[in-house]
């Protein structure tokens, strides 16, 4: 007596999770760049804010008068979550909550330290999560 062998249609379990494989390997591939991509332009946003909030702390050394920078800001700090905007306000943005920024200024003199200053070397950095983003410093006469 022949014994009668029913035809399956359809795929073995280990013909599917070799598909499984092969599809999930080419989506990585795909998808790899675009998360790079999606890296790298947050990257450029923090780089563009940290520029932009070194300027804005810049600017305000720079119109503060001459003798009372070093009092102002010869050692100024803004910790993370509490970076200020132009008013004094805190930016409350979460956008702006890992970023911290520091200004540091000193005389420099011309000569000897007995003549009067006539520059004020400043220096500011702004740090994104505890790593420098950015960093610009100015030269200030009287």
């Amino acid at each position: 007596m022949k014994v009668k062998h029913k035809k399956y249609k359809g795929f073995t379990l280990a013909e599917a999770m070799i598909a499984m494989v092969i599809v999930g390997s080419t989506a990585a591939t795909i998808l790899v760049p675009f998360s790079t991509g999606a890296q790298l332009q947050a990257e450029g946003i923090r780089r563009t804010i940290a520029a932009n909030l070194a300027e804005d702390l810049m600017n305000r050394i720079v119109v503060t008068d001459f003798d009372s920078v070093i009092s102002s800001y010869g050692s100024y700090t803004e910790s993370q979550g509490e970076v200020t905007d132009i008013e004094g306000n805190i930016i409350a943005d979460n956008g702006y909550a890992l970023f911290s920024r520091t200004a540091s200024c000193e005389y420099l003199y011309q000569g000897s330290e007995m003549l009067p200053a006539i520059f004020i070397q400043a220096t500011v950095i702004v740090s994104y999560d505890g790593q420098q983003v950015a960093r610009i410093g100015r030269l200030i006469s009287r």
